[in-house]
């Protein structure tokens, strides 16, 4: 496919990829990587499928709501799904929230190529620009460190630590990270 034709299927690209809204036929892909337990290494458990579906719905409702959602991504070179990257609104019951929150999950294949540090990087200059949006949140568990790295590298600042109030307080996934960046 030309790389022109392309550009029309996505909501916005950065240099190497594509943002777009999710459709039903990415439930194979999504449930794939949300199968693998290396992706889901800082999360609670893997999801099966009729998770992943769950998770599909709720990003579709929330672009609906919100006109912005953890995006379906895409490599502009071949147009293959490499997971998302994007924003969502938090409320559960914390100090910070309710807030915008930025926040990834790749495949496998795309760690260490710097697509979330790019695509992150590309999602705050359009809350910035095209959605108005003030700041921006992120966190993630404590030992997840490759995530801190990324919000380090796109200019976010630690905040805090936390305990997510989703994750019984006893779970080793349970203190956080909270990292914050102005838009202003």
């Amino acid at each position: 496919m030309p790389l022109y034709i392309a550009f029309k299927m996505y909501l916005f690209t950065s240099e190497r990829l594509g943002f777009r809204a999710w459709k039903q036929e990415d439930i194979g892909e999504l449930s794939a990587m949300n199968k693998d337990p290396d992706v889901m290494e800082f999360f609670p458990s893997t999801l099966s499928v009729a998770d992943s579906q769950d998770l599909l719905n709720r990003l579709q409702a929330q672009y609906q709501e919100n006109h912005f959602t953890f995006y379906a991504v895409e490599l502009l070179q071949d147009q293959s799904f490499i997971g998302f990257i994007g924003l969502a609104r938090t409320s559960f019951e914390e100090d910070f929230t309710p807030c915008v929150e930025i926040g990834w999950r790749l495949k496998k294949s795309a760690w260490n190529c710097g697509y979330a540090t790019e695509g992150a990087l590309r999602c705050l200059d359009f809350a910035s620009h095209d959605l108005g949006i003030d700041g921006v949140y992120s966190f993630t568990p404590c030992v997840n460190f490759r995530s801190e790295k990324v919000m380090k590298k796109i200019g976010m600042k630690k905040v805090k630590e936390f305990r997510h109030p989703k994750i019984p307080p006893h779970h080793q996934l349970s203190n956080h990270v909270l990292y914050f960046v102005s838009l202003k």
